[in-house]
């Protein structure tokens, strides 16, 4: 079953956008539990832009995301009824996305593009050259965090949930969620250090040298 027939599609600037979009309403959640499809695909209509946000930046790949978002919402669905407090619903949902993420990631070829068109890593219109740098360095840096890194990541700093409310979400202790965001932070931070090292190597070799003893420098 497919309920993307209503909803659109976003982007936006990793690391500077930071959007948890419209709650869900709690009666639409308490309808859909009663099995009211309508009120589900409202739902959906609601939360489908911010759900393909974050598997989108865990998974680095479009289609890859609407894969899981779309099975992520059929799990949604059939486990809806068993949900015991609605006014939880957005942080279970993400429970069940995070989840399907992983499966996603699983099952996807290892060789997946390092950029798409449209990424949310992906400058403004007009960015210039030094942005598209700095964008490819950061989705390189990216690339390389584990999923369990990436999760922590986007969950705090994309959905800007609280750490102990990202703990919930992923099963884990709120040290454990602490401990797994300092270490994605400083390997990204690595990352970029040693991309940027071969090209501080390069620059200086371009320098002209200096002139030697007895030379006179050309005015």
């Amino acid at each position: 079953m497919r309920w993307t027939a209503h909803v659109r599609f976003s982007d936006g600037v990793y690391g500077a956008v930071r959007r948890t979009g419209e709650r869900v309403d709690e009666g639409l959640v308490v309808r859909a539990q009663a099995g009211d499809r309508d009120a589900f695909e409202q739902i959906v209509n609601v939360s489908f832009d911010r759900c393909h946000g974050v598997a989108r930046r865990l998974l680095r790949d479009s289609q890859l995301a609407e894969d899981a978002v779309q099975q992520a919402m059929v799990n949604v669905w059939r486990d809806l009824p068993r949900l015991r407090d609605p006014a939880r619903y957005d942080a279970w949902s993400y429970k069940l996305l995070v989840r399907a993420c992983y499966a996603e990631y699983k099952r996807a070829p290892r060789w997946m593009p390092a950029i798409e068109e449209g990424s949310p890593t992906e400058p403004r219109a007009g960015g210039d050259y030094g942005a598209v740098v700095d964008r490819d360095q950061l989705e390189r840096g990216f690339r390389r965090l584990s999923m369990e890194h990436r999760s922590v990541v986007v969950l705090h700093h994309y959905l800007d949930l609280p750490l102990d409310e990202v703990g919930r979400v992923l099963g884990v202790p709120t040290g454990t969620v602490k401990s797994r965001l300092h270490r994605a932070l400083a390997e990204m931070r690595a990352a970029l250090e040693a991309d940027a090292r071969p090209a501080a190597t390069r620059a200086k070799a371009d320098e002209p040298d200096p002139p030697r003893g007895g030379e006179e420098v050309a005015s």
